[in-house]
């Protein structure tokens, strides 16, 4: 996979993808991400890429001719179009569902909006897909860039190195993961689970599944409330 972030911030980037699975994924050729600064693409002397809003109002808008320029140069790169994705507060929530979905295309392209946002034409011109990672406002789009990133790419093959791990992890199928031990068998008088003791796999196979469904129950209504209406969708 091919993953192209464009952004005001290039340097932002530069820590997170060079520590773990994400530089791992890298060094392996499991993703290629390739950073671009959409100010490089302004026409003027001071390199503008905003600018106030018709109609009055607070803050600078992101303006169409550097986002447009960028993406024109970015995606002559490759013979792989691939899916324009906005990180905008107003897209559809980010979950482990729309990673997976994201995982299975050749190639990605993420756009870091920041200031008050995007000229409008950008949404509507680009034919972006707009995602949110969470009802709250952050500076700028780089860190939900991030996040899409890193879930994304821990779910290509070969990433995580045991593919089970994904397969295992909270939400992989609308339910919280199970709870994890390990050495010292007693710390300070809690102890591990006997049943994570026995050797029996299937009993402990079974244990935690029951874990995850009163978890997910106890924990998280919303979701324990979804896994429950699929359910009877299937029957």
């Amino acid at each position: 996979m091919r993953i192209d972030v464009l952004t005001l911030f290039v340097e932002m980037f530069e820590s997170p993808l060079s520590y773990s699975i994400l530089k791992r994924a890298q060094q392996q050729n499991i993703v290629k991400i390739v950073l671009s600064n959409i100010r490089d693409f302004a026409t003027d002397s001071y390199h503008k890429v905003d600018d106030t809003p018709y109609g009055g109002g607070p803050g600078m808008v992101m303006m169409c001719q550097p986002v447009f320029d960028c993406l024109e140069h970015v995606r002559s790169q490759d013979a792989e179009p691939g899916k324009v994705v906005l990180l905008c507060p107003q897209g559809k929530p980010f979950d482990q569902q729309t990673a997976m979905e994201l995982s299975r295309e050749k190639r990605l392209i993420l756009i870091a909006g920041r200031y008050e946002g995007f000229d409008e034409r950008i949404r509507e011109g680009l034919n972006a897909e707009t995602v949110s990672i969470g009802d709250y406002v952050l500076s700028g789009g780089e860190l939900p860039a991030m996040v899409v990133i890193d879930a994304v790419v821990r779910l290509l093959e070969g990433a995580l190195g045991d593919e089970q791990s994904a397969q295992d992890e909270s939400f992989s199928d609308g339910l919280l993961e199970y709870p994890h031990y390990t050495r010292p068998e007693d710390f300070r008088g809690t102890k591990v689970p006997p049943i994570l003791l026995s050797g029996n796999h299937a009993k402990i196979a079974e244990w935690r599944m029951q874990q995850r469904l009163e978890r997910t129950q106890r924990q998280r209504p919303d979701l324990w409330a979804k896994y429950l209406e699929r359910k009877n969708v299937k029957k």
